[in-house]
C-alpha cells in the first residue's frame, strides 16, 4: 500500500542531510546528468596534477569517488561544520587534506600553490582568488549551476519568480574569469529533466538544496506540499529542469 502524505513528509523529515550524497532519492526522484561527464574530466585532470585543490567539497563526494591522485598533494575546502566532518571521513584514506574554510577571501594558502583547482555547484565563485593560488599554467576547472536552474520547483513553492535575472549566466562567469587574468578554454552549457515521483523526496530535496526556498520547512509550506501530494498522485510526478555550465580556465604563464 502507497505511504499516505503525512507518512511521506514524517519520514523525509527525519532524514540526514549531511553532504551531497542523493542516494536516499533512488526511486524517487532523478536528475538527468550533463553530457559531458564531469567526475571523469574532473578525474582525468586530477591524474595530471601535482597539487590540487576542491573547493567548496560538500561531504567529499565526489572527489572520493575519482581513483586519481595528484603526484604531491590533495586538499579540499568546506565551510559548513557537518559537511567538515563527512568530508573528512570521506577522503581521509584518499589522502586528501580537508582545510575548514569560510568560503569568502582569502583562501588560506599561498600564491601560486595548486596548479588544478576544481569545485563541482559552488555557491560563489571568487575568481580573483583563484587565480592567486594557481600556478602559472595552472587551470581552474569547475561544474556550476546555471541560469534559472530548476525554477519551476521555486516557483511552485514561492509563486512565479523573474527570470533572467540571476547571476549565474555562463558569460558572466567568463567575463569574470578573464577579469581576474584567466584565459577560458572551455565553456559549455546543457539542461536536464528533474522528476520528482513523491512529496517526500520533495521534502528531502528542500531540506538539502536550501537555497531553492531558503526558509522551507514542513510545517510553514504544508498546504503547497499537500497540493504538491495530489499533482504527482494524479499526474505521477513533478517534472523541472535544471541547467548546468562545464567551465575550464588557465592562468597563462607570464
Amino acid at each position: 500500500m502507497d505511504k499516505g502524505f503525512d507518512a511521506l513528509i514524517a519520514e523525509a523529515a527525519e532524514v540526514d542531510v549531511t553532504g551531497w550524497d542523493f542516494s536516499w532519492l533512488d526511486g524517487r526522484a532523478t536528475e538527468e546528468r550533463p553530457p559531458w561527464g564531469y567526475q571523469k574530466l574532473m578525474g582525468e585532470r586530477v591524474g595530471r596534477a601535482t597539487m590540487s585543490l576542491d573547493i567548496q567539497t560538500g561531504g567529499g563526494e565526489v572527489l572520493a569517488g575519482i581513483p586519481q591522485r595528484a603526484a604531491k598533494a590533495m586538499v579540499a575546502t568546506e565551510s559548513w561544520p557537518p559537511n567538515i566532518a563527512r568530508a573528512q571521513e570521506n577522503l581521509r584514506d584518499k589522502g586528501v587534506v580537508v582545510v575548514a574554510d569560510e568560503d569568502r577571501p582569502p583562501l588560506p594558502f599561498a600564491d601560486g600553490t595548486f596548479d588544478l583547482v576544481t569545485s563541482r555547484h559552488p555557491v560563489t565563485v571568487h575568481w580573483a582568488e583563484i587565480a592567486r593560488v594557481l600556478a602559472p599554467g595552472g587551470t581552474y576547472f569547475s561544474q556550476q549551476v546555471g541560469p534559472d536552474s530548476g525554477h519551476e520547483v521555486y516557483d511552485f513553492f514561492l509563486g512565479p519568480q523573474p527570470l533572467g535575472q540571476s547571476d549565474r549566466e555562463p558569460e558572466l562567469a567568463r567575463a569574470a574569469a578573464e577579469a581576474a587574468g584567466l584565459d577560458v578554454v572551455d565553456l559549455r552549457t546543457a539542461e536536464s529533466t528533474m522528476e520528482f515521483f513523491d512529496v517526500g523526496a520533495m521534502v528531502y530535496f528542500l531540506r538539502k538544496v536550501i537555497w531553492f526556498v531558503p526558509d522551507f520547512t514542513v510545517e510553514k509550506y504544508r498546504d503547497r506540499l499537500e497540493a504538491l501530494h495530489e499533482l504527482i498522485r494524479a499526474d505521477g510526478r513533478f517534472v523541472a529542469h535544471s541547467r548546468r555550465f562545464l567551465i575550464e580556465a588557465r592562468k597563462p604563464v607570464r
